[in-house]
């Protein structure tokens, strides 16, 4: 079988390339269904894009690689085709987009806009091996248990990272990079719980507060989940980005509560109440007995000084942690690192040293923070390359 171009993966890039990539497309997929992580994403919702996405939203060896991508095909655009196909959407927290339905509306407007556009969809379809060829490439499949031998001009990685293997995740683009003399940079697993030794916060799963987590790197001011096997919640997943093994976090669990002067003004008006009890009308009730012990809380008020409610409040402030590490790709939303820019065009996410091969999306070292911000990457990124492939003819 002869085509111009097969696109290795029917993802969020993957479809959004093969829109428009032109005539004489294939994209092939091993799963039963495409857009599997689309479909999981956002609580069934999907998180589609985010209003204030921009190039300092993602975590590169080149910050600046993504910038024309995002420039060429914005979050406006996605968004004007989201309502040119009727799906109701709503903006949730911090510029994040959801469906008012479902995440299958996602993937119905792209797999439609793919079949109108010519392209032919081929799932449980894995790829057995690639070569590259005087004119293009030659790879074998396996579709349904049956081999099948596709030539193509065009080759696009479109296979994504490593997070969630239950879902099929595989190295594939990275293997099939290095292959065609791409490098690919060290990955890890992004936007991940961190975990903690021996069940430490075990007592406090499903406890959730307003937090600011922070490193010597950056900091993240979102929701905070206790969980039985260490911290979760958008704060966590955004640091953990940013964190490598043996570091410590800091934890601030008041940040934006003046937590000082309310204590003293209820230590003159209440003076007989426990502190305890005075401190979970700020903060949770299990989180407060928690911390009870480690902070030595005893007494009313009126015994509290000054000096003790400073350092009360500071230590609330600067909770110092040392995560064991995370839960790994298992539960990872996305994967840092993978195909090094070096070797791509900015502007078509074409190879620089492999004629008619391009990578976009995940299997990209871009990775987007929590939010909609991978999904853009993916619609910006497939739309670069297939508006390249497609001015090719």
């Amino acid at each position: 079988m002869q085509i111009n171009t097969l696109i290795l993966g029917a993802g969020a890039a993957g479809m959004m390339c093969a829109r428009y990539a032109g005539g004489s497309t294939l994209v092939i997929d091993h799963a039963k269904a495409p857009g599997e992580k689309i479909r999981i994403s956002g609580g069934g919702r999907c998180n589609f894009t985010n209003m204030y996405a921009e190039a300092k939203n993602y975590l590169s060896a080149n910050p600046h690689f993504c910038k024309s991508a995002l420039a060429r095909y914005t979050q406006w655009d996605f968004i004007e085709l989201v309502s040119r196909h009727g799906i109701a959407w709503h903006e949730k927290t911090l510029g994040q987009l959801f469906c008012d339905g479902s995440a299958k509306q996602i993937i119905a407007m792209l797999t439609q806009e793919m079949a109108q556009a010519g392209a032919d969809l081929w799932l449980q379809t894995a790829v057995e091996s690639a070569e590259q060829t005087a004119e293009g490439f030659r790879v074998q499949l396996l579709r349904e248990g049956q081999p099948q031998t596709v030539t193509c001009r065009n080759l696009v990685l479109a296979t994504g990272g490593k997070s969630i293997p239950k879902m099929g995740a595989t190295g594939l683009a990275y293997d099939l990079a290095r292959q065609f003399g791409l490098e690919v940079t060290d990955t890890r697993p992004a936007l991940v719980p961190f975990t903690f030794p021996d069940g430490r916060f075990q007592p406090l799963a499903g406890t959730a507060l307003p937090a600011r987590l922070s490193n010597h790197r950056t900091a993240f001011d979102e929701a905070l989940l206790f969980t039985h096997r260490g911290l979760s919640g958008p704060s966590v997943l955004q640091l953990s980005s940013y964190w490598r093994e043996g570091e410590e976090i800091t934890v601030n669990l008041i940040p934006e509560t003046p937590l000082f002067d309310l204590l003293r003004e209820q230590r003159q008006a209440e003076g007989r109440r426990d502190l305890t009890t005075e401190l979970s009308r700020h903060l949770p009730g299990k989180l407060v007995e928690f911390l009870t012990p480690q902070l030595g809380l005893k007494g009313r008020l009126a015994d509290q000084s000054d000096a003790a409610l400073t350092a009360l409040r500071d230590a609330l402030q600067n909770w110092r942690l040392l995560p064991a590490g995370t839960e790994g790709y298992r539960t990872a939303e996305v994967t840092l690192g993978g195909i090094c820019t070096d070797g791509l065009s900015s502007k078509t996410m074409k190879a620089k040293n492999a004629p008619g091969l391009y990578a976009i999306g995940e299997a990209v070292d871009v990775t987007g923070w929590l939010g909609g911000y991978n999904f853009q990457w993916a619609w910006s990124s497939g739309f670069a390359a297939g508006t390249a492939i497609a001015a090719k003819g």
